[in-house]
């Protein structure tokens, strides 16, 4: 299909400011959450806007260094992806204009030069101040574009849904008009010559210098960012893993996951690449893999954006609260600080080696993770404390922290997006784990020789 006769659908984009197009240098691109070039609904409605007016593409990044609970490791992996984007924006004649400061200062000095400014969503509520901080000061359109969800986060539902058997249907029935492909374009005016002030081409070690960021964390010694190593995984995940991951992503003694989700989370790769890509192979674990990539992240998202306090204890459900109250005097056999814990000083072995897992790599396995979550809340003097601290180790360490899929994935430990258990001490109605759950769903002691081996690495 010729690139000028597909239509990005509507539904993907929000005027935040209708404002009339000026006429100026350029068309900005103000990147944030989507940090690539292939696949980006925002880069090809910008590519397509720039010819039809006739102006050259420029694209812009505001790099902060006071991103809540971001610390090196994450810093690193981003700008490993940034550099990426850089050089493969040069390849097609597009400026890349990263400044250091808040995004919404950088996106609104660049705008002066604008014609108008097209962005990327982001339903975080930092994400969502920046976006609203820019189009109630710039002078022209600012549009924002859907492209880190598969349906628009607005067309999926109007309000919180609380859990994903009532969201699943909603999801499937759109699935036909977004889950197409997106064809790429090129502009027909190069930028690369336009005089404005950036940091790039990136160099990675000195703009790491000049941020004042947590230095704590070091860079995972697994996991590097950017559009190509995400794509090396998605292969191998299709050549060697796909056919296995119904029955065996659950098993943390196999490597059967995608080890996607950091790349998804700084918009290295789309979830609708992927998804085409999955359902081409016709492999009979599609299902379940798409279940989780599609209903059950977009169902995060849908969780940030209707939910103001996604980040709280009080953004729990009624029925979790109540019940974890009746039970917050109950008697723990044991209880440990969040200092302890963060050392992976429990009783536990299995629990200490997904907290030194996630610690060291920046990636803990997603059973494990459920597992780790539940042993917190059980651990620890109330559940208040116990979920301020899995969410702030889980940002701190996590390469996909900070992350949609994060808050969900502590609140679910906290009975969000689940139903009421039957009652049991500490937990009350909250679904319980043990562990010996664990020894009869796979060899949990192999789990802990594996880390232990690569500790002593």
């Amino acid at each position: 299909m010729p690139y000028d006769t597909v239509v990005i659908e509507s539904e993907r984009v929000e005027n935040l400011n209708p404002s009339e197009p000026r006429n100026r240098e350029a068309v900005l691109y103000w990147m944030q959450a989507a940090q690539r070039v292939r696949y980006n609904h925002a880069l090809e409605l910008a590519i397509r806007t720039a010819n039809e007016r006739k102006k050259p593409l420029v694209v812009g990044f505001g790099l902060t260094d006071i991103f809540p609970n971001a610390n090196l490791r994450h810093y690193r992996f981003m700008l490993e992806g940034l550099q990426e984007v850089d050089a493969a924006l040069a390849r097609i004649g597009i400026r890349f204009i990263l400044r250091i400061g808040s995004p919404d200062t950088v996106a609104i000095a660049l705008s002066r030069k604008a014609d108008l400014v097209i962005t990327d969503a982001g339903h975080l509520r930092i994400q969502r101040q920046w976006r609203n901080a820019v189009a109630s000061v710039i002078d022209c359109p600012l549009l924002e574009v859907e492209t880190n969800l598969i349906v628009p986060v607005l067309t999926a539902a109007d309000k919180e849904m609380y859990s994903a058997g009532v969201f699943r249907p909603r999801i499937h029935r759109c699935l036909p008009q977004f889950l197409v492909p997106l064809p790429s374009g090129k502009p027909r005016l190069s930028s690369m010559n336009l005089k404005i002030a950036s940091e790039s081409p990136i160099d990675i070690d000195n703009l790491l210098n000049k941020l004042n960021i947590d230095r704590s964390v070091g860079p995972s010694p697994l996991f590097v960012g950017g559009e190509q190593q995400a794509h090396r995984l998605l292969d191998r995940f299709i050549d060697c893993k796909l056919d296995h991951y119904d029955k065996g992503h659950n098993d943390p003694t196999k490597d059967y996951q995608s080890d996607l989700s950091p790349y998804l989370h700084f918009g290295h790769i789309s979830p609708l690449e992927i998804a085409l890509y999955v359902g081409e192979k016709n492999s009979p674990a599609a299902d379940a893999f798409l279940e989780q990539l599609i209903v059950r992240r977009e169902l995060s998202s849908n969780f940030v954006r209707f939910n103001a306090r996604y980040d709280q204890y009080d953004g729990l459900p009624d029925w979790a609260r109540r019940s974890l109250n009746t039970h917050r005097k109950d008697t723990r056999t044991y209880r440990y600080s969040r200092d302890q814990l963060e050392q992976a000083q429990s009783h536990d072995p299995y629990w200490n080696a997904a907290q030194k897992q996630m610690v060291m790599t920046g990636k803990m396995h997603g059973y494990m993770r459920m597992y780790w979550g539940k042993k917190i809340l059980e651990w620890s003097k109330t559940p208040q404390e116990a979920f301020a601290t899995a969410l702030d180790l889980n940002d701190k360490y996590e390469l996909d922290g900070r992350d949609p899929n994060g808050f969900a994935g502590v609140a679910w430990c906290f009975g969000k997006h689940d139903r009421p258990w039957s009652r049991r001490p500490i937990f009350g109605n909250i679904r319980y784990m043990n562990d010996a759950g664990l020894r009869r769903k796979f060899d949990a002691d192999q789990y802990v020789q594996t880390i232990l081996d690569l500790e002593r690495q």
